[in-house]
């Protein structure tokens, strides 16, 4: 296959849709559940994509499946060409009324348990047409699927590089010092985080953004926290952290939310006041600029999430 097919131009989005789901997958039979189409109905639209575009997309055999380097072009171009036109059909469906339909929006772990209850009741209340479809998961997935066009909007928190995202500000929140109540450091007046021995932080796993800030916010102490592989503990999540603080095996960093929300209650774990400067994370919503509800987002759901929390 060598030549561009003329019919080229009559590219069919559902088979950018299978090619993708095949490079996500490597493998035809996971590709095909994820389109919700049989195998050979996701098979044959990939050879009809090779056809009309002229070359080959695909290499398969008994053994592997692997896209070819114009493959993986395709693919990458597929992304943004699906992405521009869900866009391009929310702007069609919500030309009337932007406060009405399906909203897709990502929320990092570290704040989703702690603002979701409100929100939510917010938004029933206050646009009680918006369907909104909330996704909790990391932030590089998050930014993934924003930028695919799988989701409208995320709730993440900065600094990080968010390429051709925007982000709208929504309020800035303290990282609270936690330990034991018979750690040495509850019994004396406020500490500095560079006093604090950072072989004794616990962190995240690795891919939540609340880790990167804890090393940046310690990066100050102790060289050796700038990668976080000195931790000898990592926990999946801020309640298995608690946990751990409450055994006595470290202190941790936590966002003051999730103590406002009670992550404390029923433990022996304490807040460590810190002096001056307190490290902190600037929550944001990031959407794609081109997003046919930009306005929307930004006069109306930034100052709804806002919340009680701008301050």
């Amino acid at each position: 296959m060598n030549t561009l097919n003329p019919q080229a131009t009559a590219l069919s989005l559902k088979q950018l849709g299978y090619l993708l789901a095949v490079a996500e997958t490597l493998n035809f039979t996971r590709a095909a559940e994820l389109c919700f189409v049989t195998q050979s109905t996701l098979s044959g639209g990939i050879a009809e994509l090779e056809r009309t575009l002229g070359v080959q997309l695909v290499e398969r055999d008994r053994q592997r499946v692997a896209l070819t380097p114009v493959g993986v072009e395709v693919a990458q171009r597929a992304q943004s060409i699906l992405s521009a036109s869900r866009d391009l059909v929310t702007r069609a469906q919500m030309a009337a009324d932007p406060a009405s339909g399906e909203f897709r929006l990502g929320v990092i772990p570290t704040i989703a348990p702690f603002i979701l209850g409100d929100l939510l009741g917010c938004v029933k209340n206050q646009l009680p047409d918006l369907v909104l479809r909330v996704r909790e998961s990391q932030t590089a997935a998050l930014l993934q699927e924003l930028e695919q066009g799988a989701l409208d909007a995320a709730i993440i928190a900065l600094p990080i590089e968010l390429g051709k995202l925007q982000a709208f500000t929504l309020f800035e929140e303290k990282l609270r010092l936690v330990a034991h109540k018979n750690d040495p450091m509850c019994k004396g007046g406020p500490v500095a985080l560079r006093e604090v021995d950072t072989r004794r932080m616990l962190l995240l796993e690795k891919g939540h953004c609340l880790r990167d800030h804890t090393v940046s916010a310690c990066s100050a102490s102790q060289r050796d926290t700038e990668s976080g592989e000195n931790s000898l503990v990592e926990a999946s999540s801020l309640n298995t952290m608690v946990q751990l603080v409450n055994s006595g095996l470290g202190c941790a960093l936590l966002p003051d939310m999730a103590i406002k929300a009670g992550l404390l209650n029923n433990t022996e774990v304490q807040i460590v006041g810190l002096r001056s400067p307190v490290p902190s994370r600037q929550i944001a919503l990031v959407t794609r600029r081109s997003h046919p509800k930009l306005n929307f987002i930004d006069r109306v759901l930034c100052p709804m999430f806002k919340g009680d929390h701008a301050n």
